[in-house]
């Protein structure tokens, strides 16, 4: 089955600076925009907000 482009794969990059790296999906109806989610970096040791990367 192939995946549909309405729930793309994106890469989640710390904004700590440290390049560490989420992987999720997202629903573009309701996120059309660029991402922010707020998680921990286990480099840096702390939440820290992570943007998508396109």
């Amino acid at each position: 089955m192939a995946r549909n482009e309405l729930r793309p794969v994106i890469k989640l990059r710390s904004t700590a600076g440290t390049g560490f790296t989420y992987g999720t999906r997202k629903n573009r109806r309701n996120d059309p925009d660029r991402m922010t989610l707020r998680k921990f970096d286990p480099v840096a040791g702390r939440h820290v907000d992570f943007r998508e990367e396109r």
